[in-house]
């Protein structure tokens, strides 16, 4: 049964005392002491040098371990408060950065606030090889903010015993490996130990994976790791394990596949270390966390048996295609769903990903002119082509024999120009490469060698021969092509035809005709130098390996799972120098499914980011929705197998304004939302049923018709960062449910302060309603709790809650009812109203003063009245849908909750 809370205690780290087998400077706190210096409280820069000093007690205990440390060098007690309220300012300024977007477990301690480059010896190593493979630093100053949001969400090291579950969901090809080389780089500055990296099934990917990790980790430090795997094997037991982890000056490296075989050795080789485990704070890092983790008979057993073994480990895994992690049954130990935190990076600059290539559909509340529409780089190849291109069944696959179609030749000769263009442009990847993918069958690969190698000896012949057609076709394929994507678009200059044909003819001559699947001998290999290529492939092209400088793709392979079709597209990612170049060859129906799928990945991860927003959501609470489609599986089935059909849209769901402008020119908007709550009253006194109210100080109307809700909706304004209360969003799909039938009628209730003794002011609403207003103190910015830091409070009110749970039974009746959850709150308005939507009005004291959390005054800037709103949606009934759009989740039924955070109410007690 799943919980909110870690998977294995978390118990203070025992402390050594700072002065064992160190000297003195490297402590400068004993250092003060040993000089007769009190450490007392004063000025701001004791303040600054006892921070110093406890932050490099972090790097090797707890935040917790080094106040103790503080407080037994005689700290003064003001100064330490001073100090832990700096650390603990600048840790929410990590949690809450909002690139990456992220959500995770309520409490989680978050005790990383980034690098120390005076000490850190990995991360700056990494930023030197960084700069040297041209990562500007814009792209490096992104990557140390994502990594050190990861790596604040792991557990400190130095605490007994911890188990961390975590996900990190990227696009295809887009730096994944970048960014969780930079959380290994400082989580080894931090004492992280042993570093397991799940490296995918294929030994192509497991070797890249390695030897891009030497040369950015090994290599930049050599003598802080050892490689216990190496680019030429994987995993190999070596002799005496304990060995390696009774020594703690090294780190040791593994980059092993997802395989049974050598999973078994891993798991045994551990089982011999024993006791020294213990003291080994360990990483593992699933690359391709979707495929072989979730859901197989053999693989996932085995990784739980490896993370058995640690009584100090973080699993975290990676993927941009996180369907099945994210469908796992959460209540089940021994899987891998992310329990802790799933973080979503953000789509890095220079990108090209689905939505530039393909273009999506418009989601619920966008603007048209918002909508990326793609580039016109996908060609079509037509049905009539397709059965020379690929067998129709695996019986023909042994005699079938490719023809050179007019897609192909098409495709053939667009790389070959577009690779003479780079090489006249002279910057960018040296690589140039091209993908034919028909077909997992290997015989059919080779079967394309010959056929291709013909053309590669016939074009060059007559480029020799210079002769007029063949360069009068290309002239004209070259002159389309440019108009049909500028390469002003993307910032180039356009190369002129005569300017690339100098560079033609010896480019076809150096081209490779490589047949790259898991028999072939003749492997891509871009560490012997610039490679120009034509790859042809199945499985072993189509994840986690780079093709470096692809800018030509025929791939006509019918598959039809999100994951596996995703991943498949080798041609995202980054084309520095040659962005207006890459073209795909394939049929209409997989470019509408890609299309498809830009808007399945934009959906999803704008699911992550609205929770985000609302920390009373985490991993165990909320289930990321994705949507479905009439021809295509999500994933396969074993990995569905716990997945449940989920509420689309609104349905079910509590929306709330949370956020208010507090500064002088929110005023007019906080007098128009007053305004615009007024006039709903107003007309749903006219149309609506007045009811006798549940409590004191509420009014409670019934009957009020949809249009009025839509017309207050029109005219009242959400914060712009209350992302779930989007305007466009909410009359679209209460619009939608009314054709359908359901929330034609609401219920309107003004919610005053009904509590004994209450003091607020009566405020009136007109409609014969006058109540007391009730307390909504704002959250502490952290520029406001650190006058160190250099965040800014922008005058955006945050009062985390709006509501309570009792509000929302405001309209039925709870005689004799147990209540307490969401759930069995919606099960009650589907029994008395199950299409009758609820609209709470809350009248905000704009002083709001209280004492209460540490919360400071809301102090808006009005003399009138601050209006909340909150908006209750029932579910759509059994058997209807929700929306036009189907989607699944994984079933949170069997997690437990923690009981409702009443914190909310406490604000309106005048008396505690």
């Amino acid at each position: 049964m799943g919980t909110l809370r870690n998977t294995s205690p978390v118990v203070p780290a025992k402390r050594r005392s700072p002065t064992q087998g160190t000297d003195s400077s490297a402590y400068p706190l004993q250092s003060i002491a040993n000089e007769g210096d009190s450490v007392t409280a004063g000025s701001g820069e004791q303040v600054d040098h006892l921070y110093k000093v406890f932050q490099q007690f972090t790097q090797s205990m707890t935040p917790h371990d080094a106040v103790k440390n503080l407080q037994m060098f005689g700290a003064d007690e003001s100064i330490i408060r001073a100090v832990r309220e700096r650390h603990d300012a600048e840790s929410l300024r990590i949690r809450n950065l909002d690139e990456p977007s992220s959500v995770f477990l309520d409490g989680r301690q978050t005790w990383y606030t980034g690098p120390d480059m005076d000490n850190d010896r990995n991360w700056p190593a990494l930023i030197a090889s960084l700069r040297h493979k041209g990562f500007g630093d814009e792209n490096i100053e992104a990557i140390d903010k994502s990594s050190t949001k990861v790596v604040a969400l792991l557990e400190h090291p130095k605490q007994a015993a911890f188990r961390t579950r975590g996900l990190v969901v990227g696009f295809v090809q887009s730096g994944k490996t970048t960014n969780f080389t930079a959380v290994m780089a400082k989580a080894a500055d931090r004492g992280y130990k042993l570093f397991i990296v799940l490296s995918g099934i294929h030994n192509t990917l497991r070797r890249q994976t390695q030897i891009r990790l030497v040369k950015d980790l090994v290599e930049s430090n050599p003598g802080q790791w050892h490689q216990v795997t190496s680019e030429t094997h994987d995993f190999r037991p070596p002799p005496n394990p304990k060995a390696f982890f009774a020594s703690t000056d090294q780190c040791l490296l593994l980059v092993v596949k997802k395989n049974a075989a050598v999973l078994r050795k891993l798991r045994t080789w551990l089982s011999k270390a024993g006791e020294y485990l213990e003291n080994c704070p360990t990483l593992i890092i699933d690359d391709e966390a979707d495929q072989s983790t979730v859901a197989t008979a053999k693989i996932n057993p085995l990784l739980f048996d490896v993370l058995s073994k640690f009584p100090k480990v973080g699993y975290v895994g990676y993927t941009a295609t996180p369907f099945a992690n994210l469908l796992i049954d959460p209540s089940v130990e021994e899987d891998f769903y992310p329990r802790d935190f799933i973080v979503n990076l953000p789509q890095p600059v220079g990108y090209h990903g689905t939505e530039v290539l393909f273009g999506r559909e418009l989601l619920d509340g966008e603007d048209p002119a918002d909508l990326p529409g793609g580039h016109d780089m996908v060609r079509i190849v037509h049905d009539d082509e397709v059965d020379d291109l690929k067998p129709r069944n695996k019986k023909e696959a042994a005699t079938f024999q490719p023809a050179v179609t007019r897609s192909l030749q098409a495709a053939v000769e667009w790389f070959w120009l577009a690779t003479a263009a780079r090489r006249a442009r002279g910057r960018g990847n040296p690589h140039s490469t091209m993908l034919v993918h028909t077909t997992t069958e290997t015989v059919v690969h080779e079967a394309f060698k010959e056929p291709l190698l013909h053309l590669r000896s016939s074009i060059a012949e007559r480029l020799d021969k210079n002769d007029a057609r063949t360069l009068d076709r290309l002239r004209a394929t070259w002159e389309r092509e440019t108009r049909l994507v500028p390469a002003a678009d993307f910032a180039e200059d356009k190369v002129a035809f005569d300017v690339l044909l100098q560079h033609l003819p010896k480019v076809v001559r150096e081209t490779k005709i490589i047949v790259d699947n898991y028999r072939s001998t003749d492997r891509l290999n871009y560490e012997a130098g610039p490679v120009t290529a034509i790859a042809i492939g199945g499985n072993t092209l189509s994840r986690g390996l780079t093709l470096e400088g692809l800018v030509s793709s025929l791939f006509v392979r019918a598959v039809s799972a999100y994951d596996t079709l995703l991943q498949m597209g080798r041609w995202f990612g980054y084309r520095d120098g040659y962005g207006d170049l890459p073209r795909i060859w394939m049929t209409e129906e997989l470019a509408e499914w890609f299309s498809h799928l830009a808007t399945v990945e934009a959906d999803m991860r704008r699911d992550i980011d609205r929770y985000m927003h609302n920390p009373a959501e985490t991993p165990m609470t909320f289930a990321v929705r994705i949507r479905s489609h009439p021809k295509m599986a999500i994933t396969n089935k074993a990995k569905m197998k716990s997945a449940i059909l989920s509420h689309a849209a609104y349905g079910g769901t509590l929306v709330e304004s949370r956020f208010f402008d507090v500064t002088p020119e929110g005023k007019a908007r906080l007098a128009e939302n007053a305004a615009a709550a007024r006039s709903l009253l107003h007309d749903a006194r006219r149309h609506g049923v007045r009811a006798e109210p549940p409590r004191p100080e509420t009014a409670l109307f019934t009957q009020v018709p949809h249009d009025d809700i839509a017309a207050f909706l029109r005219s009242y304004e959400f914060n712009e960062r209350s992302s779930d209360a989007h305007r466009g969003r909410l009359l679209d799909y209460i619009s939608r449910r009314a054709r359908k039938g359901a929330l034609k009628q609401w219920s309107v209730a003004v919610v005053g302060n009904s509590l004994a003794g209450a003091t607020t002011d009566r405020c009136s609403l007109g409609a014969d309603i006058e109540v007391r207003m009730v307390k909504r103190a704002r959250l502490g910015h952290e520029s406001e709790l650190d006058p160190e830091s250099e965040s800014v409070f922008d005058g955006v009110a945050d009062i985390k809650t709006l509501s309570s749970r009792r509000d929302e039974t405001i309209d039925l009746d709870v005689t004799g009812k147990e209540l307490g959850s969401r759930e069995r709150i919606l099960a009650l308005r589907d029994d008395q109203r199950p299409d009758q939507g609820l609209l709470l009005i809350y009248p905000i004291e704009p002083e709001s003063k209280t004492g209460k959390g540490g919360r400071l005054p809301l102090d808006a800037p009005t003399d009138d009245v601050v209006i909340g709103v909150a908006l209750v949606f029932p579910k759509p009934r059994p058997g209807t849908s929700d929306s036009d759009v189907e989607y699944w989740s994984a079933d949170l039924s069997g997690v437990v909750v923690e009981e409702e955070d009443l914190s909310v109410l406490d604000q309106d007690d005048e008396a505690a």
